[in-house]
Order: C-alpha cells, then structure tokens, then sequence
C-alpha cells in the first residue's frame, strides 16, 4: 500500500435522460461516504452550460458539504478567478473558513469553464478571455483580500490549479501549492512540476513545494466492468476532440455502440495509459507509479461515471490498497 493521502474530485456528471437534480442530490451522500473512508479532500470543479456537466458553484457545494460531513477538507478545484470578483472569492471562502476551521481549500483557476464563447462572456459581463497579467493579478488581489479585508482566522488554504507551465510557474512565484490537472494534459505533468519545485519561492501560505496530482481513476471488479464504467466519459472526449462541447453524457449501453473513428480510439487508448483504469491491482499499480513519477504529496481521483453506486465502489476498492485514513 502507498501511503500518499487520497481525495476526489467531483465533476457532477449529468447522464443523458436525468435531472440535474438527481445528480446534485448524490453530491450529498458522495460527500458523506468519502468522509466516511477517510479521504483527505474534497473539491468541487466550476462548469457552466455543458449538457454532461451540472452548473453547480463549488462555493454552494462546498458549504452544503461542510454542513453534512466531519472530517473532509472541502473547497473549490477549482473556482475560475476570471468569472469571479477577487474580494468576492475572499469573502465568500473566507467566511466558510471561519465556520469550518481547517476544513477550506481555495483551489483557483484560469479556464473559463465553458466551451462555449457567449456563456464565457455572460460569466464575464462581456469581456474576453483574460489575459497572463490579468489571472496574475486576480489570483494576486485574492490573496491579499484574504489577509487585508476578511482577515478572519482561520483562513482557507489556497491552491493553484494548473494544467501548464505557465501556471506551474504561477504557483511558484507565488508560492502556493500546486494542483496538477493530470487528468486534463498529462504530457505536461512532469515537465511543469520540475518548473514548479525548481522556481518555488516560500510565502507565507506554503514554506516548501507541495504538490497534489489529480488523475482519473475508474475501479471495478474487472477490467472489462471498468471499461463499460469509463465508456459515457470516452464519447465525451471524443466529441470534444472534433471540437464539440455539447455532447451528452450517454448511459453505459449507449456508450457501448458508439463509433469511434480510428482517430479517436486511438487518442483515447493513449489518454487511458495514463490514467488509472482497470481492476484494483491495476489502478494501484497505476496510483503508486504516478506518485513515484511525479514525487506528489498527494493523489486526488476523479471518477466520470455516473451511477453513485458505481463511483463510489471505485473510490471504495482503491482506498483497500492506497492512502492513509484521515479523522
């Protein structure tokens, strides 16, 4: 067994034919069994308009979850600073800091949390994506809001999300931890978190390099029951990679008839390398390599299957073989 902490990443999944009201009910009793294993952290991902994805603020959720679990660090993974007024992101997890002493994460990020261009305005009252020097600076004017205007305590602990170097050396300059989005570009992982360590700089919110991997991680009984799990996100992927971001989370049966082009299943084979899919020995072999190859002080899962009963076996098998409880 690794002993490196475990937490999840929820993403909300939306199966085609459900309510979003279905799957923002499952967040809940997500939230209360992953407390009950004894996983580190819980984050919540800011999505807008995606007919897969429920449009829920990780701030919301994370204060609903907090109300509900006992012992889970809960926070954004992130909130997307360009959608948000700095002083507004400083109070609002200033204040669930307060209420939940040392239980809030700040996990910021820089996408827009769409693909779609007119939703992304909307979020932006109407201006353009955000430039290096303008994320720079939100992140900047966040953590100062933090200190300098809410300034209860305690106060929540920052991460910068990034997916790049450029973000890694963000994260450095400022010297904050870094949460790796090996699930979104792992080609990019080791390069930018040898960015991030060799150009870290001690602040006052982290003293060395931290670094927390994030990875998609679907366990099941046998490999073939894992392949079924993944296939909805597959179809997902596939689509985005023909530039369309309004494909549907299908079912497992319907995922199972789609065609990939040769293309695809390709890519997709090649994304499925490394990430974490197959029966537990397989993922914790998988876990434990990535945690040697990147030196993470922490692993988080992402699991893009629907079915509560289904994500939370994944999360349930692999925490009989990796992780350490937390209370």
């Amino acid at each position: 067994m690794i002993s490196v902490p475990l937490g999840a990443l929820e993403v909300a999944m939306v199966q085609a034919g459900t309510r979003a009201a279905d799957t923002l009910r499952d967040t809940t009793e997500f939230a209360r069994r992953l407390d009950d294993l004894g996983y580190r952290r819980l984050w919540y991902a800011e999505h807008h308009h995606s007919p897969a994805i429920g449009a829920f603020p990780p701030v919301v959720l994370t204060a609903h979850a907090a109300a509900s679990t006992s012992s889970l660090r809960l926070g954004s993974g992130g909130v997307l600073a360009p959608n948000h007024a700095p002083l507004m992101l400083a109070e609002q997890f200033g204040t669930l800091a307060a209420l939940h002493a040392g239980r809030i994460d700040l996990g910021i990020g820089r996408g827009p949390g769409t693909f779609d261009e007119p939703t992304a305005r909307a979020l932006r009252r109407g201006a353009g994506p955000t430039t290096d020097d303008e994320y720079r600076h939100d992140v900047s004017e966040t953590l100062r809001f933090l200190v300098e205007e809410v300034a209860l305590d305690p106060l929540p602990e920052p991460w910068l999300l990034s997916s790049s170097t450029a973000g890694a050396a963000l994260a450095a300059e400022l010297g904050l931890p870094i949460a790796f989005a090996h699930h979104i570009r792992p080609d990019n992982t080791l390069t930018a978190l040898g960015h991030y360590r060799a150009r870290f700089s001690p602040s006052r919110w982290c003293g060395r390099p931290r670094v927390l991997v994030c990875v998609e991680t679907v366990c099941a009984g046998t490999a073939e029951e894992a392949a079924r799990l993944a296939g909805p996100m597959d179809v997902v992927k596939a689509g985005l990679l023909q530039g369309k971001s309004d494909i549907p989370f299908p079912a497992p049966e319907q995922a199972a008839a789609h065609p990939f082009t040769d293309q695809e299943a390709r890519a997709l084979a090649g994304f499925r390398a490394q990430q974490a899919h197959g029966t537990r020995d397989t993922v914790t072999a998988r876990l434990t390599a990535l945690a040697e190859a990147t030196g993470a002080d922490e692993l988080m899962l992402v699991t893009p299957v629907h079915a509560l009963a289904d994500r939370l076996r994944s999360y349930e098998l692999v925490r009989q073989h990796v992780g350490t409880a937390v209370r």
